[in-house]
């Protein structure tokens, strides 16, 4: 049976990892009838915010791998424990902890870089030429991953396309429902809540992303 590492990096949109594109990630993979492990990195989030006002604590830090264990019912390991034989392919859902704790993009843009630990974590899997699928802002982490102007999309903000671009990748526009597959690299991209304006309309791509990653391993 296959086995599938998602990596999530917090719980909560806005300073972490968004829970509905995670759990319909989990979702797609259960119904594939895979297996699959949450790792996530061991280190503190850029910030903490309040979801229901949306304002950032001045006072309150939360640990990424602590807080992704609510989303992972408390199976989830440190991205250090990674034994690569072990897996067939990584997706990695977005929220913005994907831009703020797994690299700084919310704050750096197209100067951005990855966590030294997530960017080794994802490079085991591009050394193995394992599959790849980013969703929603997390795309902008494959261009420091492929050097070679990796085919990807976050869905049609010019801002955020201009910056992949800037960063060496090749963005192509998508809708909610599309995926864009580079078969060079192995990897696939959705908009997902880029784009989404609900949780129905999120998992149309979500569910192909999954489905192709899943042929590609």
């Amino acid at each position: 049976m296959k086995n599938i590492a998602v990596l999530l990096s917090g719980c909560g949109v806005y300073d972490g990892a968004e829970i509905h594109e995670s759990v319909l990630t989990l979702l797609a993979l259960s119904k594939a009838c895979v297996n699959y492990q949450c790792f996530a990195p061991d280190i503190e989030q850029m910030h903490v915010v309040n979801h229901l006002n949306g304002e950032v604590s001045a006072e309150e830090t939360r640990n990424v791998l602590q807080e992704s264990a609510r989303l992972a019912r408390g199976e989830v390991s440190n991205i250090t424990e990674l034994n690569i034989s072990e897996f067939d392919a990584l997706i990695v859902p977005g929220g913005f902890g994907a831009a703020k704790n797994l690299c700084d993009f919310a704050v750096a843009g197209s100067a951005s870089k990855l966590h030294p630990e997530v960017e080794s974590f994802i490079q085991e899997f591009a050394l193995a030429k394992k599959p790849m699928g980013f969703m929603c802002i997390a795309p902008v982490m494959m261009p420091a991953i492929f050097k070679s102007g990796v085919k990807g999309t976050i869905g049609n903000d010019s801002g955020t396309a201009q910056a992949y671009t800037e960063m060496g990748g090749q963005h192509v526009d998508a809708t909610v429902e599309d995926i864009v597959v580079d078969m060079d690299n192995l990897v696939v991209s959705t908009p997902a809540y880029m784009l989404a304006n609900s949780i129905a309309d999120a998992n149309i791509g979500i569910e192909k992303l999954v489905d192709q990653v899943l042929k590609m391993t």
